[in-house]
């Protein structure tokens, strides 16, 4: 989902999926396959994101911590001390989370041991259960700080109230305090192209426009790869996987080859909530309400100071309505990375979490249409007049071209945003870890032997950190038979 496009006008460049690189902060990944040697740039914010409110207020998250406490303690002094006291218990466990994220996950029975054996496990098994909203209530005493963290939440699509929402927000919060909210200078394809490069110095090939059909399979191991237009290429050793864990497992192998046990479990996997973008080309820059502290972030959360009306909003969404209040972010695309547009004009993504893929109502009042073909642009209306209204109050008048994408465009633009979501499946609890997908294939290995999973889909999720690809090399490199810590770990070292 690292994609770059002009898709409004020439010269403004749009990420059309992914946006931020934060988790990728974390990662080993860059540093052992040396990408800024293949064109990786970095842009390193000193305002990490921002959460605006509509009566102008904004509460802003800076590198500096002092100054992120600074900021919090204009709500609530006792807020602004908890922070702190989070963000140290992030990095005294900073070191066990990494090697969580980028490793395979253990069994479920050995996870579950640890958490008995831990004194401290089972409070750390409550808090991987436990909702967004109750930590938030729990943690926070100003509801402005609760929006504040809380909305990271609905990035894995989970609603205020949803199981498993509070780690994700803590985690999310915590890591981009910590280490920054980077974006890709050019766009995020540039991540995509490094890698590739990568690749190609070691002499690999790629192709595209080479849509694949079919995984061929003949006693239990993969065979061959047949494209759409006829082509068959014979497979070596193995096939690995990047898309969604539906379309592997029911397109391209299929239930003949999975069985239907397994078909049944993927064709009740959850996909979570589909998301909404408005992409809009500027004439100028546009100041945010709140002033410059938003205008400066990577990237800023648009809700009223409280939970409820984001609550409100995903009940609306999964019961098919069109939210009238949903959690919008706002990317502050050319403000950070000035290249992205032509130079005095600016770009800006507006990405709604939470809308229905069926629509069978509407809390906005204004929308009669029932399909998102129809709908789509009526909606965007809508929210372009709120937005302009509550936040940006010179959006309207700047706004040279947008482009829509609704949950169908999603979809259509790219297979694996499956029902135009962009997590490969959401992160409940019993879709997470060796679960995720399903239990059947929670180790990067598919019904197939020589068939292996290595995207969003599998462990840890989603999110551009390259974790599952890392991890899915060190199961395959482990069932090769190959020294996977030698020959990429080490050489990353220097040994």
């Amino acid at each position: 989902m690292t994609l770059t496009e002009e898709l409004t006008l020439p010269g403004f460049r749009s990420d059309v999926h992914a946006s931020g690189y934060q988790l990728a902060n974390l990662s080993p990944v860059p540093g052992e396959l040396g990408l800024e040697k293949h064109g990786l740039e970095l842009i390193e914010p000193d305002i990490v994101y921002a959460h605006a409110f509509p009566d102008g207020r904004v509460l802003a998250v800076s590198r500096d911590l002092e100054k992120t406490v600074e900021n919090i303690g204009r709500y609530s002094k006792k807020d602004a001390q908890t922070w702190r006291a989070l963000v140290e218990r992030y990095r005294a466990a900073k070191d066990e989370i990494v090697a969580s994220l980028f490793s395979p996950p253990p069994a479920f029975s050995a996870e579950a041991a640890a958490f008995e054996q831990s004194p401290s496990g089972m409070d750390e098994y409550r808090f991987g259960l436990q909702s967004m909203r109750s930590w938030c209530d729990q943690t926070f005493e100003s509801e402005e700080v609760k929006c504040l963290f809380g909305a990271f939440a609905l990035f894995m699509a989970h609603a205020p109230d949803d199981a498993g929402g509070a780690e994700l927000a803590w985690l999310f919060g915590t890591v981009l305090q910590d280490a920054g909210n980077n974006l890709v200078k050019g766009g995020m394809h540039h991540v995509s192209l490094a890698l590739a490069d990568h690749l190609r110095s070691l002499g690999g090939e790629i192709r595209t426009n080479a849509g694949v059909e079919k995984i061929l399979v003949r006693s239990g191991r993969a065979t061959g790869v047949r494209l759409e237009d006829g082509e068959e290429i014979p497979v070596g050793r193995l096939v690995a996987s990047g898309v969604d864990p539906g379309q592997l497992a029911l397109g391209f192998l299929g239930e003949e080859v999975i069985g239907p046990e397994i078909a049944g479990k993927m064709e009740r996997y959850e996909w979570g909530d589909s998301a909404f973008v408005i992409y809009a080309a500027l004439d100028g820059p546009v100041e945010y309400k709140s002033g410059p502290e938003a205008g400066e972030a990577c990237h800023v959360h648009l809700t009223p100071p409280s939970l409820d009306p984001v609550a409100r909003a995903s009940a609306e969404c999964r019961g098919g309505e069109l939210p009238a209040t949903p959690l919008v972010v706002s990317w502050n695309d050319s403000v950070v990375d000035p290249s992205r547009a032509p130079e005095g004009k600016h770009l800006k993504k507006f990405v709604v979490l939470g809308v229905p893929y069926r629509i069978r109502g509407d809390a906005t009042g204004r929308i009669q249409e029932r399909d998102w073909d129809g709908a789509k642009e009526k909606y965007a209306d809508y929210l372009v007049d709120r937005i302009t209204a509550d936040y940006l109050p010179g959006l309207q008048e700047k706004l040279l071209k947008r482009e829509v994408h609704s949950p169908l465009d999603l979809e259509r633009k790219l297979s694996s945003a499956v029902h135009g979501t962009i997590c490969h499946g959401a992160m409940l609890p019993y879709q997470t870890g060796s679960m995720r997908p399903i239990p059947e294939m929670g180790d990067y290995c598919s019904p197939v032997e020589n068939v292996y999973l290595c995207g969003s889909g599998s462990h840890p999720g989603p999110g551009v950190s390259m974790a599952p690809g890392r991890n899915a090399a060190e199961v395959i490199c482990s069932e090769l038979g190959l020294d996977f810590a030698g020959k990429v770990v080490g050489k990353a070292t220097g040994s």
